[in-house]
Formats: C-alpha cells, sequence, structure tokens
C-alpha cells in the first residue's frame, strides 16, 4: 500500500477527541480506533468485529492482542521506518504492545492519545525504544 494513501487517510483524523474504545473521524476515537478508521477509509468494511476491552492498558485480559491482530491483518515490516506503517507501542515496561499509530516519516508518527486526542508528533526517544513492531497495510488492487 502507498505509505502516502495511508498517511492522508490518516491526517483526516488529526484533532478528533479521545474517546476509548471509539472509532468516529471527528466525535472520537481511541489509538485502535483510529486504525480501524483508516482501514475503513482504504478497504471499506472492517475485517473483524473487535472484542471488548478496558481502558486501562495494564489489563493482563489484553496481553497480546494488539499485536496478534496485526500479524493476522497486515504485514509485518523490516527495515527503516516509512510514511504509511502501523508501529506498535510497549508501554511502561510492559511486554505486550499496548499503543499503536500510523507513520508519517521516519521520524514522525499519528496516534490518538488520551486528553489529546488524534495528534501528529514526533517519534523521540521515549518514544523510539518503546517499538515493539511496524506493519504495512496490504496492497489493494488498482491503488497504487
Amino acid at each position: 500500500m502507498n505509505g502516502e494513501i495511508v498517511v492522508a487517510a490518516a491526517r483526516q483524523w488529526l484533532g478528533t477527541p479521545y474517546r476509548h474504545r471509539a472509532s468516529t473521524r471527528g466525535a472520537g476515537c481511541d489509538c485502535l480506533g483510529l486504525l480501524r478508521g483508516v482501514w475503513r477509509t482504504l478497504y471499506g468494511d472492517e475485517p473483524a468485529a473487535i472484542p471488548p476491552y478496558r481502558a486501562d492498558w495494564r489489563d493482563p485480559r489484553n496481553d497480546g492482542a494488539l499485536q496478534a491482530a496485526a500479524e493476522r491483518f497486515l504485514l509485518a515490516e523490516a527495515g527503516e521506518a516509512a510514511a504509511g506503517q502501523v508501529v506498535l507501542f510497549r508501554l511502561a515496561g510492559l511486554e505486550h504492545a499496548r499503543h499503536c499509530g500510523i507513520m508519517v516519516s521516519a521520524d514522525r508518527f499519528i496516534h490518538a492519545q488520551e486528553h489529546l486526542g488524534v495528534v501528529e508528533g514526533n517519534v523521540t526517544m521515549g518514544w523510539a525504544r518503546r517499538v515493539s513492531g511496524r506493519f504495512r497495510f496490504p496492497e489493494v488492487p488498482g491503488l497504487p
């Protein structure tokens, strides 16, 4: 999938308020809701129903769920970070990814953050050391 198409779809969500488990552009979303919304822009329907999840990212019931979903629906990426990639982050030293965003460039990304909503920011050293994986959206026949 062309990274610029993914970035353009993600940028449409900038300014959307943070709302746990939501995925409505302009009204509210969390980090997963942002990815779900971009997926819908690119492909139409979502590939699967999202099971309930708690706002507490320390909840062990969700261990590995974000990584497993990325591995199921996206394509793993190696090498340098690039525009359009989905990036997963571990938080607070936890073993499993609990946050996600979309790379705008090698050093910037878009994500939904509590109290801020959907924002574009720098991949600071703090974010960079928490990266646990990068993925790309599958190709769509007929799209560049």
